[in-house]
């Protein structure tokens, strides 16, 4: 175990042997910190995005260091992760052992106080991500879960679930997103082209509609309706 200590020199087995026992070392510790530590990011993510960004930046600042073991180990982890990712997709067990579950946090709008604790966040965190997804009372969540990714799931009881046409049966229109024509007082032309209009028809409506040019118009957009809504500087 001699490559575990500082060395005038490695050899390229004595590298590779580093880099295994690093990639594994950070994806326990990376497990152990919790989902909540991590954010966003997935655990083999993190422990790659940790990793590569400070075994680069080493040989780059000091000029006594070689790049032979940063590529050598950075390579390692890059097959390493490429690994992790496909035995995620191939194998089940892998993946979890590696991922976090779906933890339970609030069913039938009560607590779940386990919840909580194995997913190692508070009663403050829950409160807040619910107050984030508009979520006042509890009492109005029929099921809150703890997804993997560091986020929380929320289903409200059907009597509170915001009314929508499709439970009056009312038909809708298809949705429509505007084309931008106009941005920071320039005329679009590719997308004046895809709606069969020309730069004369838009400062013809510019002046008729809003007294206005286009160098004054910060955005405008033109539905399928040909309604043109204008955002000017201010």
């Amino acid at each position: 175990m001699d490559f575990l200590q500082p060395q005038e020199t490695l050899t390229i087995i004595q590298w590779i042997l580093r880099a295994i026992i690093a990639f594994l070392f950070l994806l326990t510790v990376a497990k152990l910190l919790g989902q909540r530590t991590l954010s966003q990011l997935r655990v083999l993510d993190f422990v790659i995005t940790l990793v590569i960004g400070n075994i680069i930046a080493h040989p780059l600042s000091d000029a006594h260091l070689g790049l032979k073991g940063s590529i050598v180990t950075t390579t390692v982890l890059v097959v390493l992760y490429l690994g992790g990712i496909f035995g995620l997709l191939k194998f089940p067990t892998l993946r979890k052992l590696i991922n976090s579950s779906p933890i339970t946090i609030v069913k039938e709008g009560e607590i779940l106080y386990k919840g909580l604790n194995k997913a190692r966040i508070s009663i403050d965190v829950l409160l807040e991500e619910l107050r984030e997804k508009k979520v006042e009372d509890v009492k109005k969540v029929s099921l809150a879960i703890w997804e993997p990714n560091g986020k929380i799931s929320v289903f409200l009881h059907p009597k509170y679930e915001p009314i929508t046409p499709s439970l009056f049966q009312i038909e809708t229109e298809p949705f429509n997103l505007p084309s931008t024509i106009i941005k920071e007082g320039k005329i679009i032309s590719k997308e004046l082209i895809q709606i069969h209009r020309d730069e004369g028809w838009v400062i013809s409506c510019l002046e008729n509609l809003y007294k206005t040019e286009v160098k004054n118009v910060l955005l405008g957009t033109l539905d399928k309706k040909g309604n043109l809504k204008v955002f000017l500087y201010k």
